[in-house]
C-alpha cells in the first residue's frame, strides 16, 4: 500500500524543522566556479545529511531565486535530480526579488498547511559572480538567424552590417536597475536617506554594528549548527568571509559615497553582492513528531506588499510588517526579536523610523498610533545583510533558520522578520516558537 500522504484540505500546522546554509561569500571569490544550482546542491544535500531524512519522505522542494540560470531555471527541480531523490519529489521555483527565499518557505508552509504536502524543503540561492551578460538586443536580433540555423550564405554579410558599430554590441554591465524607473537600489537608498533625514553618521554607526554582533556571532559558535563548510576550487570554506569584526566608524566614514557625489550611501553601508544558498526543511507538526523531529517553530503569519518604486522603493517592510502583526493578532511590543533585511543602513532606519512615526501611521496604515519603536537589544541581534552578506535568493531562508533557532534555544517566545524587495515590495513573517 502507498504511504498516505497529507490530506487535501486537511488543516495542520506546519512547523520548521531546521535550516543549514553555506558560508556567504564575497561575489567573483571562492565560490566563482559554483553556479546557484552547485550552491543549492550543497545547502540540501548537507540539510539532508544533518537530519538522516529518509528520502521516500519528501513531497517536493520549493526553491527562490533571482539570477536564475538561463538553461535550467527551475534550481528546485535540477536540485532533486541531481541529489538522486526519489523521482516523485517535484519542484518549483519562484522569484520575488530579495524576499524569494522567504516566498519560498511560506509557499512550503501554505502547501503543508493546506494538506498538500506533509515534508517540503524551501529555501533559496544566488550566484552573482555567475550573472549572465546578455548582449544588447540589436545584436541578439542580427545573430538570431545564425544561431537558429535559418541564414543563407549572404545573410552573414548583412548581419556584419547590422552590427556596426562595434561599440552598440558589446555586452553592457548588469545593472540591479528598476525597469519602470531606471534607478538603481543604492540611488533609491539614497533618495530615502535624505527624505527621511538618515544621515551618513547613522548609516555607518548602524553598518559597525551590523559587523560588530555578526562577527560575535560567528565567534562564539552561534552560525555552527547552521553554515556547512564548502569545498570550493581553491580549498574549504568554513564560514562567511564578508564579516570585518575589526571595522570602526572611523574606517567605515572614510569611504566614498557610490550613487551621488555628496551622497551618503557607501560600500560600507550597502550589503555587498554575495554567492551563497540556505536551506529549511518544513514538516507538518504531526509528521515531525511521527518521524522523531524536535520542531523549532512555526509560522503564525506573513504578509507581502507592494508600493510605489518611484516614492519610497524600500519602505516596504514599514507596511508588511505591521500587517503580519495585525494578522498574528499582535503588535510589536509582543516580539522578542526583530530580525530586518540590510539592503542598505538607509533603508533599515527609514523603516524603523517609519515605523515609530505618528504621521506614517495615519497617512500609510489608517492607524491613529504609531506600530512603535523597536528595542536595539531586540533588533538584529546577530547582525544582518550588511555584514554577513545578501545573495539576494537564499536571505529570507538564512533569515528564518537564524530566528527559528533563537527560538528554540533561548525560549523567547516570537519573532518578527522583515524584508524590503526590488519592484517596491515588502515582505514580513512572525515566528513563533513550539512547544
Amino acid at each position: 500500500m502507498a504511504r498516505k500522504k497529507g490530506s487535501w484540505g486537511k488543516k495542520q500546522r506546519a512547523v520548521i524543522v531546521t535550516g543549514v546554509r553555506t558560508p556567504f561569500v564575497k561575489a567573483f571569490g571562492k565560490f566563482l566556479e559554483l553556479d546557484s544550482i552547485d550552491l543549492a546542491d550543497i545547502a540540501v544535500k548537507s540539510l539532508l545529511e544533518r537530519t538522516d531524512l529518509p528520502h521516500e519522505e519528501i513531497d517536493s522542494i520549493v526553491w527562490g531565486g533571482v539570477i536564475l540560470p538561463s538553461l535550467a531555471p527551475n534550481i528546485a527541480r535540477e536540485v532533486a535530480l541531481d541529489l538522486r531523490l526519489p523521482a516523485s519529489v517535484e519542484g518549483m521555483t519562484c522569484t520575488r526579488a530579495c524576499a524569494s527565499g522567504l516566498q519560498a518557505v511560506t509557499l512550503a508552509a501554505a502547501a503543508i498547511e493546506r494538506g498538500e504536502a506533509d515534508v517540503v524543503i524551501a529555501g533559496g540561492s544566488d550566484s552573482t559572480s555567475n550573472a549572465p551578460l546578455n548582449l544588447p538586443q540589436k545584436a541578439v536580433h542580427a545573430l538570431a538567424p545564425l544561431a537558429f540555423g535559418k541564414a543563407t550564405p549572404g545573410d552573414y554579410l548583412g548581419v556584419l552590417s547590422q552590427m556596426m558599430p562595434i561599440t552598440d554590441i558589446l555586452p553592457k554591465m548588469p545593472k540591479i536597475a528598476e525597469r519602470t524607473t531606471g534607478e538603481v537600489m543604492g540611488e533609491s537608498a539614497e533618495s530615502m536617506a535624505r527624505r527621511n533625514e538618515i544621515t551618513r553618521q547613522a548609516q555607518d554607526h548602524f553598518a559597525e554594528r551590523s559587523h560588530h554582533r555578526a562577527a560575535a556571532a560567528i565567534a562564539s559558535g552561534r552560525f555552527d549548527d547552521e553554515v556547512t563548510a564548502v569545498e570550493a576550487s581553491g580549498g574549504w570554506v568554513y564560514a562567511d568571509n564578508i564579516v570585518r569584526g575589526d571595522t570602526t566608524l572611523e574606517k567605515l566614514s572614510k569611504l566614498r559615497p557610490v550613487f551621488a557625489k555628496d551622497g551618503t550611501v557607501t560600500a560600507g553601508n550597502a550589503s555587498p553582492l554575495t554567492d551563497g544558498a540556505a536551506a529549511v526543511l518544513l514538516m507538518s507538526e504531526e509528521k515531525a513528531r511521527a518521524l522523531g523531529y524536535k520542531p523549532l517553530a512555526a509560522f503564525r503569519s506573513w504578509a507581502y506588499v507592494g508600493v510605489d518604486p518611484a516614492d519610497q522603493l524600500l519602505i516596504g517592510p514599514a507596511l508588511a510588517m505591521p500587517k503580519a502583526l495585525d494578522r498574528a493578532g499582535m503588535e510589536l511590543k509582543d516580539m522578542s526579536v526583530v530580525d530586518m533585511h540590510e539592503a542598505f543602513a538607509a533603508q533599515v532606519l527609514s523603516v524603523t523610523k517609519a515605523l515609530a512615526s505618528k504621521g506614517f501611521a495615519e497617512m500609510r496604515l489608517g492607524r491613529s498610533q504609531p506600530v512603535g519603536e523597536i528595542d536595539e537589544d531586540d533588533f538584529n541581534i546577530y547582525g544582518g545583510s550588511l555584514s554577513i552578506g545578501h545573495p539576494f535568493g537564499a536571505t529570507g531562508a538564512r533569515m528564518v533558520t537564524t530566528m527559528a533557532n533563537e527560538l528554540a534555544s533561548t525560549g523567547k517566545e516570537t519573532a518578527l522578520l522583515g524584508i524590503c524587495a526590488a519592484g517596491g515590495l515588502g515582505a514580513a513573517a512572525v515566528l513563533e516558537a513550539v512547544d
